[in-house]
């Protein structure tokens, strides 16, 4: 644990400190006057230790850069963060000297307290360092260009409202001297409250349009808790959603619908049944470049009659990327490595009956692009106060059919709804999670790319990173299983299969 930070004269005087821990003024002033006295010129060691404490220090011209840590503490870890305070302070400081530290020494331990929190180093570099401290945050600055254009726009409203009610008070004014009856019995005070009325009647009928656009209920008695109406309200909600700004989109559920057909397992399934799943991690860089890509893929078997419990399963391995084949400990590696037929050890034994066992499972693991089944390719490119953002994919793997594919791009907060110029296929804007899906039913090999355009308020890096989510039921590494016959006779068996090929993680930093 690191107990304090300082910098001090090498006579042991502390100009700056700053603890992590809780020490009293006394106990720093008594360790940092006691350290100069324990270093031994002789040796280049960097480091001193008492019974209580290890001093870590660097010097740094008339001065030193000391931390005070624990004697558990890591030494390289403790050497590494010595290093970081050491490049912080001429970020500050112009000369290593006593007066300019004293002077800049309220935004060193601003530096200082970035750093080390509680004290444990903090996951930071210099650049990091310097925004914290600065707390420049480009949200705020659209915040507050959105709330000077609103000022704007409600000082031209108010104009605009005040001319009105001039011209409303003298139209008002022109009538009542030409009509006698204007003014109800005579009175001036009514005659007053009447064109009060009508002035408030004039702002209320010219704002409605903007305040309620859905339509308005009608004048009649009231029917409240009648039955069967729910689906009515919903829709109300939905149009209240609508007029605030939100975009509803209603083939949501339609979505959700296609999904569970994808996943949906065959109707005929037979007493030996094989699941077979793919799962993938990818990560991609920007500007091309796969960082890492994993994936794995399983086939489960599941026998319901115990008719069929001695089985093998002949399996078709077209794979030409390498893939690293791995079998049940009960299953025969001699038999799977000459024949490719999954078959138990003792060939007397059954597979278990109701139950899913994994025979075979696969890994791949990769760095090369031609591998990447389906690219993404994002241009943000800055236009003045905005950004126009150009995305598109590609499906590399054309014998892939990938289903319900969902591409988020993350959007900047506070500006509003993005402007969308082509797309291919459909987009939701969620303007809770400030997210812009661009839903696509199908990429395959008749669909095999598309681009979407759109522009908001924004600078490069806010929309990254791009998320990618899709099914499809054809796997990625060609494994399958041809046939299946019986132990005894070689008699071949019906059986049915299950092809799922989903994400863990797809996206693109």
């Amino acid at each position: 644990v690191l107990l304090a930070a300082a910098v001090c004269t090498k006579a042991g005087k502390a100009i700056v400190s700053r603890q992590f821990v809780e020490m009293t003024r006394t106990r720093i002033e008594g360790l940092l006057a006691a350290f100069p006295k324990l270093m031994n010129t002789g040796k280049q060691h960097t480091f001193v230790e008492t019974e209580s404490v290890r001093y870590v220090y660097q010097p740094m011209e008339k001065l030193y850069m000391v931390l005070i840590t624990t004697k558990n503490s890591n030494i390289l870890e403790d050497l590494e963060t010595l290093r970081l305070f050491s490049r912080v302070i001429p970020e500050y400081c112009r000369a290593l000297e006593e007066n300019e530290i004293s002077e800049h020494c309220f935004d060193l331990i601003f530096a200082f307290d970035e750093i080390v929190a509680l004290g444990y180093r903090e996951n930071v570099n210099l650049a990091q360092i310097r925004t914290f401290t600065e707390m420049d945050s480009h949200e705020e600055k659209v915040f507050r260009a959105v709330r000077e254009t609103q000022e704007r726009e409600a000082k031209a409203e108010m104009r605009r409202k005040a001319k009105e009610l001039q011209q409303a008070r003298r139209d008002a004014e022109r009538q009542g001297k030409k009509a006698p009856g204007f003014g109800g019995f005579g009175s001036s005070a009514v005659s007053g409250g009447t064109t009060a009325a009508m002035i408030t009647e004039t702002i209320v009928e010219t704002d409605k349009p903007k305040v309620a656009p859905a339509a308005a209920r009608p004048s009649g008695p009231s029917k409240a808790l009648k039955l069967g109406a729910k689906g009515k309200e919903v829709d109300n909600f939905v149009d209240k959603l609508k007029s605030e700004g939100e975009n509803i989109m209603t083939s949501v559920g339609k979505r959700s619908t296609e999904t569970a057909k994808v996943l949906a397992p065959p109707v005929n399934t037979e007493s030996v049944h094989m699941k077979i799943e793919e799962k993938i991690s990818l990560t991609c860089g920007r500007d091309g470049g796969l960082q890492n890509m994993e994936l794995h893929g399983m086939i489960m078997l599941h026998i319901s009659d115990e008719k069929f419990a001695r089985i093998r399963l002949h399996v078709e391995n077209d794979d030409k990327r390498g893939v690293q084949l791995q079998t049940h400990p009960n299953v025969d590696k001699k038999l799977f490595t000459a024949e490719s037929q999954i078959g138990l050890k003792n060939p007397e034994k059954s597979f278990p009956i109701n139950s899913d066992v994994g025979v075979l499972k696969w890994r791949l693991q990769t760095t090369e692009e031609s591998f990447i089944p389906l690219t993404i390719n994002c241009w943000p490119s800055e236009s003045g106060s905005s950004c126009d953002v150009n995305i598109e994919y590609e499906l590399q793997e054309e014998s892939l059919e990938l289903n319900d594919v969902i591409i988020t791009i993350p959007l900047p907060s506070g500006v509003g709804a993005p402007v969308i110029g082509e797309i291919d296929g459909e987009y939701r804007h969620d303007s809770r999670r400030n997210l812009l899906e661009w839903c696509l039913p199908v990429i395959d090999a008749k669909n095999k790319s598309g681009s979407l355009e759109f522009s908001i308020a924004g600078q490069p890096n806010d929309f990254f990173p791009v998320h990618v989510s899709f099914v499809s039921k054809k796997n990625y590494c060609n494994i399958q299983v041809s046939k299946v016959t019986q132990v005894d006779g070689n008699s071949p068996v019906r059986f049915s299969t299950e092809t799922t090929f989903l994400v863990d993680k797809y996206e693109i930093l």
